[in-house]
């Protein structure tokens, strides 16, 4: 007989958002984070929160997590400062266990995929702390996106992103043609971000920067987990992902990674 392809496809964790719909409080997750996940071969499970006993079910059943992006900020308490501008929106219910569930999830090698707001929940959760407006900072570029123009402009390639070498997204991008990673290590990356990395968290490691110095992406430096799959990605890779040969990359490398802690999981 064969096997179920949905029961044998990694079962991956998408945090919701809270956000008023019609004056109702409600649960909300972008389409194209769910379209992602599945362009990596996953099912996705968008999780509206959890109570702390509620951590450790999740986790059980978890072969990955994907944090998306949000035009929420991580609240700055999380990193011991006070807000910086009241009028852009946070979300206290998502940090309350986005931030304890990375924690959770690092300790176990988990396949972690953070994408902006997630790649900064990742650097919070660790012990980071941000930028609460990166265009405010000495030699620092404005980031942020123009909301006024159309979805295609807005989310399309903004400035260059450098490579580290020998890093995580540097083997997972090895082998795209020069016009899309040049030989020097740089491609181009979109950017709708206003807060950034300001202190890295101890246990990361930068794995590209953009061209003033801000961090565009990292990976979990793990001794106890050493092949585990982590990247936090501060660009939208998930946007139109799949004609993106950089996006493609990313996915595929996060999917396999889910995948075989799947398979690991069936065989104990």
């Amino acid at each position: 007989m064969c096997a179920d392809p949905v029961s044998s496809a990694p079962i991956v964790l998408v945090p919701a958002c809270h956000k008023p719909v019609g004056g109702h409080a409600c649960y909300t997750v972008g389409q194209k984070y769910i379209d992602a996940v599945r362009l990596a071969g996953g099912v996705p499970l968008v999780v509206p929160g959890a109570t702390e006993a509620e951590l450790d079910a999740l986790l059980a059943i978890a072969d990955g997590i994907l944090l998306t992006g949000s035009p929420s900020n991580v609240h700055p308490s999380h990193f011991g400062e006070d807000v910086h501008d009241p009028s852009l929106p946070l979300d206290p219910e998502r940090d309350a266990w986005t931030l304890p569930i990375v924690r959770r999830a690092v300790a176990m090698g988990l396949p972690l995929l953070g994408i902006c707001r997630g790649f900064q929940e990742v650097n919070v959760a660790l012990g980071g702390s941000l930028h609460q407006a990166v265009h405010e900072q000495p030699g620092l570029s404005d980031h942020r996106s123009d909301e006024t123009l159309p979805l295609d402009e807005e989310y399309g390639f903004a400035h260059a992103a450098q490579l580290v070498p020998g890093g995580v997204l540097a083997q997972t991008l090895k082998g795209l043609p020069q016009d899309i990673v040049s030989e020097q290590g740089e491609f181009q990356v979109n950017s709708l971000h206003g807060q950034g990395v300001n202190r890295l968290a101890p246990r990361l490691r930068v794995e590209a920067r953009a061209p003033d110095g801000v961090v565009e992406a990292v990976s979990i430096a793990d001794p106890i987990h050493p092949g585990a799959f982590s990247l936090c990605l501060q660009w939208h890779p998930e946007w139109k992902a799949e004609g993106n040969s950089v996006s493609l990359r990313i996915f595929k490398a996060f999917g396999q990674a889910c995948q075989a802690w799947h398979a690991g999981k069936q065989k104990s």
